[in-house]
């Protein structure tokens, strides 16, 4: 879901100055643990025209993943991966995903519920101290559950203009979830717990926070214990164990909204650490975790049903597809059919990761540049179905 920042003139000129790195392109050198016959997949052709058409409009860099279960899998990629060192993307490259890692959160809390190690419909507060809990408006009140469907009420802190401010008069600082957490102190409630639904990043500070404290160890940890490893995820890692890899995919912005890019990787640390945010990966390796998700294979069936039930907002987005909410799920509701989803951006990053019920298809894609006139093609209602309509079976 799309972060929400105010930009800076002030700010904008210091981002105006930052210089990019000169990088070995071995750096880069990267490939599956797999033979990737992509290249005579059937529709190879209509895929690659897909993402070479997305960095035509401006995007600097792509990679997709489709999958369908009778035609298997294509991965691609067009564009930069870097463009001050000419590195071409590369499908096997990593890239931050930003929110989407709340599904991956969403499934290691189901894990400790499957495990009774926790009850999703007790309250956070029964978990946590205190000191967390009690300047948090509704904090007190709402259940697990809630935390995981965005039906806590709980104010997102992104939101708070004192963040944004601070964010930007620091881009490079990175934040731990004690830092963020206060921007959400005091702030009044959207509604009483249960009573509706609406995004909130605070929720899943709240979920990474009582992970770490069942599980005793930080969550870099265990989400390479819980999913990354035992899933075959070879490209993934949360960003608190090496914040900006050496190899990672360049970050870019359009802040004028002209086209005339900036560098940005280095600008995202408030998602480095939290629950909230954080995902280093590929599509290869999210629609791997999406497939084995709906398969059954990371919890069981039932948990997976309380996953997929849904919450519909009283409010819609005008300029979007209707949606509805589930445990660290959504489902928009699309002219081709119903989609399950997660997108997630940072600053100069965008991945979207989508299952097609009723193919039982997965498409995940991720760009390295976002912001201003970019985002029209890769995040926009307009961009969503455009990559499903040429990608849909």
């Amino acid at each position: 879901m799309k972060n929400i920042f105010v930009v800076f003139l002030f700010v904008l000129l210091l981002m105006a100055c930052e210089k990019s790195e000169t990088i070995d392109p071995e750096t880069y050198s990267c490939s599956f643990n797999f033979t990737d016959n992509s290249a005579n997949h059937p529709k190879a052709q209509q895929y690659q025209a897909t993402v070479n058409e997305i960095v035509s409009k401006g995007t600097v860099g792509i990679m997709m993943s489709v999958y369908h279960p009778n035609s298997g899998q294509w991965l691609g990629a067009a564009g930069k991966a870097d463009i001050n060192n000419n590195i071409a993307m590369q499908p096997c490259m990593t890239s931050r995903m930003g929110s989407t890692i709340k599904m991956f959160t969403a499934t290691v809390t189901m894990l400790l519920y499957q495990e009774h190690k926790i009850n999703l419909d007790e309250k956070i507060s029964n978990y946590l101290k205190a000191s967390y809990i009690h300047k948090i408006r509704n904090a007190e009140t709402a259940t697990i559950r809630q935390l995981l469907q965005h039906s806590s009420g709980i104010y997102n802190y992104i939101q708070n203009p004192k963040f944004q401010t601070a964010s930007m008069n620091d881009l490079k600082r990175e934040w731990r979830a004690g830092d963020l957490l206060p921007y959400a102190y005091h702030q009044p409630a959207y509604f009483a717990a249960g009573t509706d639904v609406r995004y909130s990043n605070t929720n899943y500070i709240l979920l990474g926070l009582l992970i770490e404290q069942i599980e005793g160890q930080p969550l870099h940890e265990v989400f390479e214990k819980r999913i990354f490893n035992p899933l075959g995820m070879t490209k993934s890692l949360f960003a608190a164990k090496n914040p900006v890899p050496n190899n990672i995919a360049r970050g870019y912005i359009d802040l004028y909204s002209n086209f005339k890019i900036i560098e940005s990787t280095y600008f995202s640390g408030w998602d480095y650490y939290t629950a909230d945010g954080g995902l280093i990966s590929n599509p290869y390796d999210m629609s791997l975790f999406f497939r084995k998700l709906i398969n059954g294979e990371i919890i069981s069936q039932p948990l997976l049903n309380e996953m997929l039930t849904w919450k519909t907002p009283k409010e819609q987005d005008a300029d979007f597809f209707p949606i509805a909410y589930g445990l660290g799920i959504f489902k928009m509701t699309t002219a081709k059919g119903d989609v399950y989803f997660h997108s997630g951006d940072a600053i100069g990053y965008y991945a979207n990761m989508m299952y097609i019920p009723s193919s039982k298809s997965v498409i995940v894609y991720a760009v390295n540049s976002n912001y201003g006139k970019l985002d029209e093609w890769v995040s926009t209602k307009k961009a969503i179905e455009k990559i499903l309509e040429s990608t849909w079976e």
